[in-house]
């Protein structure tokens, strides 16, 4: 399958949304559901799909998502001409950075020089799902397509979200919109869209030449979206849409843009629900990710139910490393090494590594960025108007503390 396919995937973007988890970050970077990177699912994608060679184009704040990729997807054998490579911002041809997706790919060109691919797959860094990128590829040879564009069905209530692309009844694209307030909608479905998932399946030769023409138009945003599809589909080039297949196995499809506070802990406390919509235990598509030499998680004080001293974590997914010592954990997220100390209740929040719980302390709907110490005591998520005196709370009412955030 990879021989003649270079994948490409897109993980310099600041998300500015995710804000203040981006701080120190680029949006690929933020951890997942204790253990993970986002990042990792589009990875664990390609690999699952049988797509070895891989470039990861990095520009923002990528320090952790350097060190994150080079300790745990070291994983290809190079005598086989397989990797997984960052690819930073370099000013190779010219003295900008990269201007918008076109663009960075276009700055990296010269990776198609020595082994030229017949396609080239384009992913986005920062989304979660799972997909066989296989079968949008065998869909876009069988076709004979110049361009395949993954999407997803969406309710047309959600267009001014995404970007929103428009099909005839043989699923040959006519235009894309941009988070369009009156979108097209599915043929013969007038309350769904097909929203554009980020995903592009390039002849290469044809990637080429438009990458190149896209370069020397002063006006472009070098955008894929803005520019070079709706080019694309307006100079009569085959530019056709493959309907999103979901190696999730639910009744939901499952594919998130978590860009936005809110979003990315809905999709964090979905993996605690009873029946979680998302399959982190999916022996057949595993996800994969780089974790360091934690001991086992362990519980203690959990006889003295008398004096309130109980260590227990109910409806909660809990790391290597943590130590719960004598306090309470529900519905929550325990990234590695976290302590939560005696008398303590943490509920319906998202711990990340080195978090450091103090006695007596509550926390609710509360997400807690690496290296925070919690001081005994410390009330967070039960007074919101107190709460956005020290810390960023999104529109829902979740607090984030920042990465190594002194409280006082």
């Amino acid at each position: 399958m990879s021989e003649n396919i270079l994948t490409f995937i897109m993980a310099g973007g600041k998300g500015e949304r995710l804000w203040p988890l981006t701080k120190d970050r680029t949006k690929p970077a933020v951890p997942f559901g204790g253990i993970y990177r986002i990042i990792d699912f589009a990875l664990s994608n390609c690999i699952n799909s049988g797509l070895r060679r891989s470039y990861v184009l990095t520009q923002y704040k990528s320090a952790s998502l350097q060190r994150h990729i080079r300790l745990g997807w070291n994983i290809l054998s190079s005598d086989l001409n397989e990797f997984i490579e960052m690819l930073p911002a370099q000013q190779r041809v010219g003295e900008s950075w990269y201007q918008g997706t076109a663009d960075a790919i276009y700055q990296n060109l010269n990776t198609m020089e020595i082994d030229v691919p017949e396609y080239v797959v384009i992913l986005a860094g920062d989304h979660v799902y799972k997909m066989d990128y296989s079968s949008m590829i065998d869909y876009h040879r069988q076709v004979d397509a110049d361009l395949t564009v993954g999407v997803v069905e969406m309710d047309k209530s959600k267009s001014e979200q995404f970007g929103v692309i428009e099909v005839d009844k043989k699923g040959k694209v006519k235009d894309f919109q941009e988070k369009p307030q009156e979108p097209g909608t599915i043929p013969g479905k007038p309350d769904k869209i097909y929203a554009s998932m980020g995903i592009y399946v390039f002849k290469q030769p044809v990637l080429v030449e438009e990458l190149h023409e896209d370069a020397r138009k002063e006006d472009s945003h070098h955008d894929f979206g803005k520019d070079i599809i709706p080019k694309m589909v307006n100079s009569g080039l085959k530019v056709v849409a493959h309907n999103f297949l979901d190696e999730n196995r639910k009744e939901a499809l499952y594919w998130r843009d978590i860009g936005t506070i809110d979003a990315y802990y809905e999709a964090n406390m979905d993996l605690v629900q009873l029946v979680p919509v998302f399959n982190l235990y999916d022996q057949d598509w595993p996800i994969r990710t780089f974790q360091e030499q934690f001991p086992p998680a362990k519980t203690v004080f959990s006889g003295e139910e008398i004096t309130g001293r109980v260590g227990l974590a109910l409806d909660s997914l809990v790391s290597g490393g943590c130590i719960i010592s004598g306090g309470q954990v529900r519905h929550s997220i325990l990234s590695p090494n976290v302590r939560v100390n005696s008398f303590s209740h943490i509920e319906e929040s998202i711990l990340m590594e080195g978090v450091n719980v103090g006695r007596y302390s509550r926390i609710k709907k509360t997400i807690i960025d690496k290296d925070v110490n919690i001081p005994e005591g410390t009330v967070i998520g039960y007074d919101s108007e107190e709460d956005k005196k020290r810390f960023y709370v999104s529109d829902s009412g979740v607090v984030v503390v920042a990465k190594k955030t002194e409280i006082k």
